[in-house]
């Protein structure tokens, strides 16, 4: 629907002066905090997307997507026995099949997300875009995170960049499919919302902010515009798309931050793993020491923290 993304604008000044103000806002403390931390655990797609990735790494990413606290944290919490995990494993399509059976030997049934569709720069014919999430899937992987063509955005062929989401929306089949707007890569906000939209009528189940490989990733500019767009397209049709920014999340503190917004912007029932997603590699690091440093009272040294 063409009429929906005709006339949009976007007032840039208002949208940079919100999320300055996001920045300033206080954080939770004490048991609060960790509350959030552990909300924002099982919200992480746990990602390993290297050239170096082999199965060893990845056996141990799942290793840690099962058991991203210590368990002796979780009982000082009273939270050992609430099956808290990381919602997803994310790897290149080679390694899908690695992390299938690494989970499947931990007995657990965290899914498997790989990037796809020409990741993460795009620039692939449509053929071999398919070709490759529907490898992907065939491995075994039960979500797909693909990357749209930002040429089509750039250039505004609207209806092109809906059939070519709708034709890898279908390649998925059963799987639950991710879209990966670049968003530091569309020339502006008003580009950032018509993609968002267009992405969600070709039957995106999630929009997402970047690959993490872009020189700008998450931004809140950028997550209140989606956002915004997330919130119209429900209006309009009762649909509800998820939400997944990714790149250069870090911080406990920057993860509390994300949550408050979603909170905000789209309510308490976007706060869960269907409807949000964090997608980050060295995040649950520093979750896991800040949860250290409530329970004990005392920074964690390097050989305390198993590596993610």
């Amino acid at each position: 629907e063409l009429g929906w993304i005709s006339k949009v604008h976007v007032n840039r000044p208002a949208v940079v002066r919100h999320a300055e103000q996001i920045k300033k806002w206080r954080t939770v403390q004490g048991n609060w905090q960790a509350a959030w931390l552990l909300k924002a655990v099982t919200c992480i797609d746990l990602t390993t997307l290297s050239g170096d990735d082999t199965p060893s790494n990845v056996q141990r990413l799942c290793f840690k997507a099962k058991n991203p606290i210590r368990e002796d944290l979780l009982k000082a919490l009273d939270m050992h026995d609430k099956g808290i995990t990381v919602a997803a494993v994310c790897v290149y399509p080679a390694r899908v099949t690695d992390a299938v059976n690494a989970l499947k030997a931990a007995d657990c049934n965290i899914p498997v997300a790989s990037v796809a569709a020409g990741f993460p720069s795009g620039q692939t014919p449509l053929e071999i875009k398919l070709a490759e999430i529907k490898l992907a899937v065939e491995y075994g992987a039960r979500e797909i995170d693909i990357v749209i063509s930002r040429s089509l955005v750039l250039t505004g062929e609207w209806e092109g960049l809906y059939e070519e989401i709708r034709q890898c929306r279908e390649a998925c089949g059963e799987a639950h499919m991710k879209t990966i707007l670049s968003t530091g890569e569309l020339g502006s906000l008003a580009n950032v919302y018509k993609a968002s939209m267009i992405a969600m009528m070709a039957g995106s189940d999630f929009i997402k902010t970047s690959t993490g490989k872009e020189v700008e990733n998450a931004t809140f500019p950028v997550g209140i515009v989606m956002m915004r767009a997330i919130r119209e397209f429900y209006w309009q049709t009762g649909t509800k798309v998820g939400f997944k920014p990714a790149g250069g999340i870090r911080t406990a503190k920057e993860a509390i931050t994300w949550l408050m917004l979603v909170k905000v912007e789209l309510g308490v029932e976007w706060l869960t793993p269907e409807l949000f997603r964090l997608g980050a590699s060295s995040l649950l690091e520093d979750i896991e020491k800040q949860i250290f440093y409530h329970v004990t009272g005392t920074h964690a040294l390097q050989h305390e923290l198993a590596m993610a």
